[in-house]
């Protein structure tokens, strides 16, 4: 069994309505219910903006703190699901079924090993 992670590609700018925003929060509530009946389930979570982030780099042995995204885009990650599937066949089922539920692109990954 190995681990694949499902990225929710986020466009960067304003979010959806609220209602569009409850109904893709119900969508994902069915999905990781759907995730977790299966046996699929590891994590999954959402993330703050881009803005809120800070980069921490390798700077001449010490370390360079800095605010703001490490890099600009029109699209940035919005949250990770991570699941265990048999194969990557098994892992894009799932992961069109979070494209469909979060009404966003998904990049489908899978992790280095095995899972236990």
């Amino acid at each position: 069994m190995k681990y694949y992670l499902l990225s929710v590609m986020q466009p960067v700018g304003e979010p959806p309505a609220p209602e569009v925003l409850a109904e893709i929060g119900a969508n994902l509530d069915v999905f990781h219910r759907e995730l977790r009946e299966a046996g699929a389930w590891v994590f999954a979570g959402g993330l703050h903006g881009p803005e809120s982030s800070t980069v921490v780099r390798p700077r001449d042995g010490d370390v360079l703190v800095t605010d703001g995204p490490y890099a600009e885009g029109k699209q940035t990650l919005g949250g990770i699901c991570l699941i265990k599937a048999p194969d990557l066949d098994a892992a894009l089922t799932w992961g069109r079924k979070a494209a469909l539920a979060t009404t966003l692109p998904i990049e489908v990954r899978p992790f280095m090993g095995e899972a236990d």
